[in-house]
């Protein structure tokens, strides 16, 4: 109840700040050229009449490349688009697989949305809902200083699930900004033994000098998941029926006093040097609107200081008259003038009107004005980077008691427990990597149409495990790498980015990495077609954690293959009809998973548990094709994704057949200030055996006992939202999962972890500037 309580007085709180705001868009992206990829920080959009003093609002927000460290511009996280999604540890789309609760390890169901890219730490990949890699973190260049604040909450002190984000940023100057992020997640769990805790920090700055730039960051993580391995039946949620009356919490599971903690930090620099020269460029308009009203502003101030000096009154007129030429003086003479009234020789014109004098006074200033809207503007030709980064990794799997015959084996380690139903996994891993690039860059000059970089990598990768003759053992990976980078980001029609890396000494020797994307704008009809390419060839170690991994009850030392993985695919888009096309067509060979099988006793109980780290010989191909479709007829909304998957071994690389998402809503105002969407949308997909999730790895294994495999889908879930805008302010009221109890009642998108029933949720997102 008291939770309740804060959060309907927080939302009353946002609502009243909301209504004292001006009109505030949250991040402006107006101040980005996105055909210069400049950023103009003195763009603003205040009111010049108002003589008030306001904070000026307006926010740049970038990506960053990890291994150069160049701008890609983003979206702001203002939209109120699916804000109410943002909630759902199975994403936007309800496209991953959970084990249901709030910041749960996941897998996406759809295969070629997953990250193929090597790197990482396997046991925190999982939770990638929480975490934020470099990669994807909003850098920031704003005005004034901003504040965002995101709460989200539903249950009780029991079950419920609370989330708490604040976002604050702020710059120097127009160079130097800095900000950081706090995220707090707490959810106690519907089900027993199944909470979560997890915490992060995270601090950026950036300077973006003419010629010297830098990014960097700092983040520490703290995750806490509690581990129940399931419900002992699922017929507690198929057919409830037989049993007597239970709440969810009092459905038994088939682990207690389990936890996976994993905690880590991260240390992050890119910086370059630029060489280049400057020239005179006109100013963009959100610029000269921005010069414009510092104008207003300096002649407002000396309006006011005259005023207080008692030269002028409040309208501006003298309070004396001045001595000077009487007004109907005149100079004679036949001089010639050029088009702004002045004599050939610099001698002062006859002037025979008063619009005459006027039109001479407008042209002068017309001059004047047209020669200062110009800047000086540094063009950097070459680069030289430098990005390091540093990664630390601590994780710790405890058990205070295990369920007879569980396992199927057990390892004497050195260290650790020694009861036998007792367990502290301890894993480490640190990485350290250098990044040297040379880059040439595009746009200094009309002939050159492309930038290319060249850079060599330096990867140590140090790892700990758990051993049975010392208290554990290490392993040390030095590699080296060497690429190249071919992009075209500039001009409006047709842009392309191709990556090569090469590995030259240590683990990575002989590994070949490709990566390639494009995209084409084509207008068509009044709007743009735009069709994006992308594709990649991998040819790489498996990950170590494939290759070695030590605990109580699981342990493999493998000598693994390469694996090849080659990824052509495509997308087209046309806004005009709001219709969109995927295609992906993926080819795997000597592929590397996680196996993991058990037997059954009475009432369904886990025993005998295994689980193994396999590598195919068998080729797989795997296509997608996904269709979007969105309609609209006045205010009402209709978007629909629907997704195709075929797998030729789907024993080992399990994907359901279709997976569609569905969202019909209302948009319109109320008062012409307060936006609604009010709405349900729906996910579905088709039953198909999917990976289980291991909690002794914090893993999703594919089924390997066909006697026990279990096949989960064909089920919809439906959500009934509201989603409000009010001046900046976003909130919504959800009741999720509505079909709970309907249909065949298999809510599970993990083998025997079901999904929350029934659960009213509110989240608000509060934008503010001082």
């Amino acid at each position: 109840m008291n939770r309740l309580l804060f959060s309907i007085m927080l939302l009353v709180m946002c609502l009243e700040s909301a209504q004292a705001q001006n009109d505030y868009n949250g991040l402006d992206n107006d101040m980005y050229d996105a055909a210069t990829n400049t950023f103009n920080p003195n763009a603003t959009k205040r009111d010049s009449t108002k003589s008030e003093t306001e904070a000026p609002k307006g926010m740049y927000v970038w990506r960053i490349d990890p291994l150069f460290g160049d701008r890609i511009a983003t979206a702001k996280d203002t939209v109120q688009h699916l804000f109410m999604n943002t909630v759902f540890t199975s994403g936007m789309h309800g496209e991953f697989n959970t084990t249901g609760n709030l910041g749960a390890p996941r897998q996406n169901r759809i295969f070629i949305d997953r990250d193929f890219s090597r790197g990482g730490f396997a046991f925190s990949n999982p939770l990638d809902f929480f975490l934020t890699p470099v990669g994807q973190l909003r850098f920031t260049n704003t005005l004034a200083p901003t504040t965002q604040l995101n709460y989200y909450s539903c249950g009780d002190q029991n079950d419920g699930e609370d989330w708490l984000k604040v976002l604050f940023a702020v710059n120097v100057n127009k160079q130097l900004g800095a900000g950081f992020k706090v995220n707090y997640m707490y959810g106690r769990g519907y089900y027993s033994e199944q909470a979560t805790s997890l915490f992060d920090f995270t601090y950026w700055t950036s300077y973006l000098g003419d010629r010297y730039q830098a990014h960097f960051l700092f983040s520490t993580d703290h995750m806490k998941n509690a581990e129940n391995g399931g419900i002992q039946n699922d017929l507690y949620i198929t057919h409830p029926e037989s049993f007597d009356n239970y709440s969810s919490s009092e459905i038994l599971t088939n682990l207690s006093s389990n936890w996976n903690r994993n905690c880590q930090f991260h240390l992050y620099l890119t910086h370059r040097y630029n060489i280049g020269f400057s020239r005179k460029v006109p100013m963009t308009p959100q610029e000269i609107e921005a010069r414009r009203f510092a104008l207003a502003s300096k002649k407002e101030a000396e309006d006011k200081e005259k005023i207080a000096a008692g030269e002028v009154d409040s309208k501006g007129n003298a309070l004396q008259a001045l001595a000077g030429r009487p007004k109907d003086a005149k100079i004679v003479g036949n001089l010639p003038t050029d088009s702004a009234g002045v004599a050939g020789n610099g001698e002062r014109i006859k002037v025979e009107s008063q619009a005459a004098a006027d039109s001479i006074l407008t042209a002068k200033q017309k001059v004047e004005e047209d020669t200062s809207w110009l800047k000086d503007e540094y063009v950097p030709v070459t680069s030289f980077i430098h990005t390091i980064s540093y990664d630390h990794y601590d994780r710790t799997y405890i058990a205070y008691s295990s369920p007879t015959d569980y396992y199927l084996k057990k390892y004497a380690l050195m260290g650790g427990y020694t009861d036998n139903d007792s367990i502290e996994d301890i894993t480490k891993h640190y990485r350290l990597q250098n990044t040297f690039a040379v880059a040439l860059l595009e746009g200094f000059n009309k002939y050159v149409k492309s930038g290319l970089k060249a850079f060599i990598t330096s990867d140590i990768r140090h790892y700990e495990l758990p051993d049975t003759v010392a208290r554990s053992t290490s392993y040390t990976e030095n590699n080296i790498r060497v690429g190249a980078q071919l992009s075209k980001t500039e001009g409006r029609i047709f842009h392309y980015n191709v990556t090569g890396q090469f590995g030259l000494v240590g683990e990575d020797l002989g590994d070949i990495n490709i990566d390639g994307t494009a995209d084409v704008n084509v207008p068509l009809f009044g709007d743009t077609v735009r069709v994006d390419l992308n594709g990649f060839f991998h040819h790489q170690s498996a990950d170590f954690y494939m290759r070695h991994y030590h605990s109580r009850h699981y342990w493999w030392d493998n000598d693994l293959n390469k694996i090849t993985h080659t990824h052509i695919g495509g997308s087209i888009e046309y806004p005009k009809t709001k219709t969109s096309l995927r295609v992906g067509i993926d080819n795997i060979n000597d592929y590397a998973y996680l196996a993991m099988a058990y037997d059954c006793e009475q009432d369904n109980i886990p025993v005998h548990t295994q689980v193994t780290a396999e590598q195919t010989s068998k080729n797989i191909s795997l296509i997608t094709l996904e269709l979007g479709q969105n309609f609209r007829l006045g205010p009402l909304n209709w978007e629909n994704k629907i997704t195709y998957q075929k797998s030729t071994q789907q024993e080992i690389l399990p994907v359901p057949t279709l997976n569609v998402w569905t969202n019909l809503y209302l948009d319109f105002k109320i008062a012409k200030v307060l936006s609604c969407h009010l709405g349900a949308d729906a996910t579905y997909f088709t039953e198909y055996e999917a990976p289980e999730y291991c909690p002794g790895l914090m893993q999703y294994a594919v089924q390997s006992n066909s006697a026990v495999r279990t096949k989960i889908g064909n089920y919809p879930f439906v959500d009934v939202y509201a989603n409000f805008v009010l001046k900046g302010c976003r909130f919504f009221v959800m009741m999720s999962h509505m079909t709970a109890g309907s249909f065949n009642k298999q809510y599970f998108t993990t083998a025997h972890y079901p999904m929350n029933q029934s659960v009213f949720r509110i989240g608000i997102s509060w934008n503010f500037n001082n």
